[in-house]
């Protein structure tokens, strides 16, 4: 079996000064550290579910997808447990390019926000919207705990660690 690799992790991002500027470096930040643990993990090994709830690498991308469509991008989600689950006919490199193509277009949604007191996207018809503050500190902790779990699947898959 080969030596698992250890990477060094990286440190925080440099972001602006801005309150914008350095809400968003973190949540791109966590994006990358997401994508960067299923890079070079071949089939089965990514969609394979690494614990008994049947989490794993590929179907974390798939959720993280539409978590941002949901809170930046207005898009419902009828089954949230269904965005776990990548389908077969769902290729990895197409379920990790519609999450970079997301997080564009959700940083576009960002950018031309100027007040980040003011409501935000009014995600999937909900009544209320909540601030623009509150949903990005809401998806940089989603991101977070979602990478987390990924850096254990992704030790689990062949000992690789940091980032």
């Amino acid at each position: 079996m080969p030596t698992p690799r250890r990477r060094r992790d990286a440190g925080p991002p440099q972001t602006g000064p801005g309150e914008k500027e350095v809400l968003l470096g973190f949540l791109d930040y966590l994006r990358d550290a997401v994508l960067a643990k299923t890079d070079g993990v071949p089939e089965p090994q990514i969609r394979t579910p690494g614990v008994d709830s049947g989490t794993n690498l590929l179907g974390l991308i798939k959720h993280l997808t539409q978590v941002e469509r949901y809170w930046l991008l207005e898009h419902p989600v009828t089954d949230w447990a269904a965005t776990f689950r990548p389908t077969p006919d769902e290729s990895a490199e197409q379920l990790r390019s519609a999450y970079r193509q997301t997080n564009a277009a959700a940083n576009e949604a960002v950018a031309r926000c100027t007040d980040l007191t003011a409501d935000g996207p009014r995600p999937g018809g909900r009544r209320a919207a909540p601030c623009w503050r509150w949903t990005l500190t809401h998806l940089i902790e989603e991101t977070g705990r979602h990478a987390g779990h990924a850096d254990i699947l992704r030790e689990l898959i062949d000992g690789a660690t940091g980032r």
